[in-house]
């Protein structure tokens, strides 16, 4: 049914995308060399006024080399536009060439269970994009100038073009030193300060708790501590890249005052012109200037190449999706086969060898303590999570193998937290998805019945709930998600805590949900600890310690339960027996 799934190979996904951007690239290589050759029109035109028009005293001369050098700048300066353009431009389609594969990659992680994952990935690559169409880049194309503008010196003078090119290897050197002392301090100022910023993200998401119990002081120290370590190391960085910045001014301005008395005294010993002493110094200038924007772009240079590593590093753990065969509608049979899960680090059991199943149109219903496995199991069912052993089957089909697209067609899963979008209450139903229709919205606001609720929002359907969901409270966020859930009468419903947040209405609009989607042939599980939601259930599974307890008819499972004096979220200890289903 699926063709074996292939990792993506070292930096392909990266290196492609440049590979495929060398067009662009070579074009602004072309527009560097260009420009900087038009350049020489300064220098020329410096020596033909010191050499010609203040001798000759010739005014039209003068006013024809000064219209014929502005033309020449401003052609110069078109070629710049262009070739900052082309740049952007570049930056933008490499950016939709990978950006979809990075943001696949970090939902991928989420199924790994990999919970460092965040948006950090997508400011990689906004670092790495801007360096490749920004100045870092701009100042990588100038570099090979540095070469013509030396030839065209020693053409002048030896000495001169001597003096420059020494200067410039002085000047490399000093920046290769600055590289090597700056980007570790670097790169541990950047670690401390992500490291930072997700504590921050973290206390932010959990500021209603902060603010309740008091947990500020505590909070704020631990982060000062963050925020301490990420500037103790930016100034290390900072100190180190000031010194050797410095000493390469120092180098630059040290080299420009020796081509001026060099020139002066070639000058006077009437080997050159006093033309070519400024145009010397024009030159020598321009020939230095890309070695001195490169130290200025150092800090987006070593930006850029650990943002690359991070994304090639994320790239290289995910693992795309082949195409797969479609699958035809499942009719709802759902089974679980010796299904074994663990923590990321394999430290710990979370579900040991779960088997049990269950046939299209029946309900479960899943009860235990807390930590028994219950959420776990969920997320499993539905294809979050990859088992660590085992397989979650739907209609025979594994489900975490499963396109995702054609799996959410026939799937409403409503998670413990309900979390909804910033957009509107009918995008939310709708799941974003601009194939659904009006009707289909309202439909399932009906059958959740959350319609009426919806109608008394300001706008209706149309209401923007906000940054997640805030207009709404916890109850209406969650029947808003049910709603969400049951979207186009899925053929699988996992409903993790359904009834957590509802009042008396909102539990008595579940019921009548739960009892049109048996009465629709629809499968359905449930996680709960209040029994009375078990009322449509044909089946119940009783988790202890990620082990299944017990497992058969509803009633003769209450009743075990009701004998070994339990109340229903809680299971009987150990030593219980299963309850297999009876045929």
């Amino acid at each position: 049914m699926k063709r074996p799934n292939l990792k993506i190979e070292t930096n392909s996904l990266l290196n492609r995308a440049l590979r495929e951007g060398r067009g662009p690239l070579l074009a602004a290589a072309a527009f560097t060399l260009v420009s900087s050759a038009l350049y020489m029109a300064l220098p020329l035109y410096t020596n033909q006024v010191y050499g010609r028009v203040l001798i000759s005293q010739s005014i039209p001369t003068l006013f024809v080399l000064t219209a014929g050098v502005l033309f020449v700048f401003a052609v110069s300066s078109v070629i710049d536009f262009f070739r900052a353009r082309v740049l952007v431009n570049f930056g933008s389609a490499f950016d939709q060439r990978v950006s979809g594969q990075v943001f696949a990659a970090l939902f991928d992680g989420i199924s790994r269970r990999e919970r460092a994952m965040s948006s950090q990935a997508l400011r990689d690559l906004d670092v790495f994009r801007q360096a490749m169409g920004g100045a870092p880049m701009l100042a990588l194309f100038d570099l090979p100038t540095v070469p013509l503008f030396m030839v065209v010196l020693f053409i002048i003078d030896p000495w001169i073009g001597g003096v420059t090119l020494l200067g410039g290897i002085v000047l490399l050197i000093l920046v290769v030193i600055q590289d090597q002392a700056s980007s570790v301090p670097l790169k541990e100022a950047n670690d401390a300060a992500l490291r930072s910023y997700s504590f921050t993200d973290a206390g932010l998401r959990n500021s209603e708790v902060v603010r309740a119990m008091g947990m500020l002081p505590s909070i704020g120290a631990i982060w000062f501590r963050f925020r301490r370590d990420a500037m103790k190391q930016s100034v290390v960085a900072s100190d180190q890249a000031g010194i050797w910045s410095n000493a390469i001014k120092f180098v630059r301005m040290a080299i420009q005052v020796l081509i001026v008395a060099l020139g002066a005294l070639l000058t006077l010993e009437h080997k050159i012109g006093p033309g070519l002493l400024f145009a010397n110094m024009i030159l020598s200038a321009r020939a230095l200037a890309p070695i001195d924007r490169a130290v200025g772009a150092w800090s987006g240079f070593i930006n850029a190449g650990q943002a690359y590593e991070r994304l090639t590093a994320l790239l290289n753990s995910y693992q795309a999706p082949d195409p797969a065969t479609s699958l035809p509608a499942p009719t709802g049979r759902l089974s679980v086969e010796g299904v074994t899960l663990t923590t990321p680090d394999g430290s710990r059991m979370l579900l040991r060898n779960v088997v049990f199943s269950i046939q299209p149109g029946e309900t479960l219903g899943i009860i235990g303590p807390s930590g028994a496995g219950k959420s776990t199991l969920a997320r499993l069912l539905v294809g979050i999570w990859k088992p660590s052993g085992g397989t979650v089957r739907l209609d025979g089909a594994d489900v975490f193998a499963w396109e995702r697209g054609a799996f959410g067609e026939h799937v409403g899963y409503l998670p413990q937290d309900t979390e909804l979008f910033a957009g509107s209450v009918r995008a939310n139903i709708a799941r974003f998805s601009t194939r659904v229709t009006d009707e289909e919205v309202v439909e399932a606001a009906k059958m959740a019945a959350v319609h009426d609720l919806i109608l008394r929002l300001p706008k209706g359907y149309d209401t923007d709930l906000g940054q997640e969901g805030v207009v709404l409270s916890v109850g209406q966020r969650q029947r808003v998600g049910l709603a969400r859930a049951l979207l186009r009468n899925p053929r699988l419903v996992v409903l993790d805590e359904p009834n957590a947040n509802l009042d008396a209405l909102g539990e008595a609009a579940l019921m009548a949900a739960l009892e049109t989607l048996k009465a629709r042939g629809a499968t359905v599980v449930m996680v709960s600890h209040k029994p009375a939601v078990f009322k449509t259930a044909d089946k119940m599974l009783v988790l202890q310690e990620g082990m299944v307890e017990m497992f058969g008819p509803r009633d003769a499972v209450l009743a075990k339960l009701a004998a070994n004096n339990k109340p229903a979220g809680v299971t009987a200890p150990p030593a219980a027996k299963s309850i297999e289903a009876k045929s």
